[in-house]
């Protein structure tokens, strides 16, 4: 099969079809089995790591990923750490990242930042989360996680819940699961938090059967799958409205005791508490396992951009 991410920019997930994401899973299946040593097939090469938003397990699993795969790694930390704190243009930036690297990974807080940067550089660019909509490499990192737990996407009961509205993960993760087809996708949230308009347009073009709930109580004991999104306190423009919804919904024990005993509970991470940590303990939990795939989910998409066997 064509390889269909060679040389290509990731921006979002709305730009790979199921076949792309099939070849990707494939090949991070591949990246396993090597995930605990160092491969050199991209020794000589350079991957570039631009995150001018607070980033954890984002930009060390991309970090993790592209030296496991041989290649060195050039990274800034916010926009301090760079000349765009004496006023130089994102353009400029990327420019000059491009002239290093032969990747860059970029994370930005406006909707947009990462289409510009691939519209600037000649290097492949990969969108490490920007604005409130896209975060592609998560959703793939969430899709090839359900994947691995249940052998397949098709046909499972998911509920999305929590920042429905400004949480990108979550709005990528619905974006791939179109690509797919659930038995069916539950969107829930405070009234406040329920997905942006434009976000429902999209679903509904895609085809993406969805019901819209502010509780999980009436489908508990149905779902396979919650995938669970933190308030995104930092999006809110203004600070009484995250005070109204601040712990608005949580995963606890209480809850799961009417879940069935084959249900995982997904969060793209960081949680604040939304989730108990008594969870954690629980068969349920998959959270934690889910930011480990990500690195050689991000072992893959590397490796396919750049046009390297593993």
């Amino acid at each position: 099969m064509e390889n269909p991410f060679l040389g290509k920019d990731v921006i979002s997930i709305l730009d790979f079809e199921r076949r792309d994401l099939e070849k990707l899973f494939e090949y991070a299946d591949r990246a396993r089995k090597h995930v605990e040593r160092k491969l050199r097939v991209l020794e000589g090469k350079v991957v570039a790591l631009a995150f001018f938003e607070p980033s954890t397990r984002t930009r060390f699993s991309f970090e993790v990923a592209a030296k496991k795969l041989g290649a060195d790694v050039i990274s800034v930390s916010g926009e301090e750490a760079t000349s765009v704190a004496k006023g130089e243009s994102l353009a400029d930036t990327v420019r000059m990242l491009d002239n290093y690297s032969d990747l860059i990974v970029i994370r930005h807080r406006y909707e947009g930042a990462a289409k510009l940067a691939a519209e600037t550089a000649e290097s492949p660019v990969i969108n490490g989360g920007d604005g409130w909509q896209h975060h592609p490499t998560q959703a793939m990192i969430d899709l090839y996680t359900v994947r691995d737990l249940f052998g397949g996407i098709d046909g499972l009961k998911y509920a999305l819940l929590g920042d429905l509205r400004y949480g990108r993960a979550i709005t990528s993760f619905l974006y791939g699961l179109a690509k797919f087809n659930p038995s069916k996708v539950y969107l829930v949230s405070p009234e406040l938090l329920k997905p942006r308009e434009e976000v429902l347009r999209k679903l509904n073009e895609l085809g993406l059967k969805y019901e819209i709930l502010t509780t999980l109580d009436p489908i508990i004991d149905s779902v396979d799958v919650i995938y669970v999104s933190r308030i995104q306190k930092e999006r809110f423009p203004d600070p009484m409205e995250y005070a109204k919804v601040r712990g608005s919904y949580i995963v606890d024990l209480k809850l799961l005791s009417r879940a069935k005993p084959s249900l995982k509970v997904l969060h793209p991470l960081p949680r604040v508490d939304e989730i108990s940590y008594e969870v954690d303990s629980t068969p349920h939990a998959a959270y934690f396992y889910q930011a480990w795939l990500a690195i050689p989910v991000r072992m893959a998409l590397i490796a396919l951009i750049l046009g390297v066997e593993i």
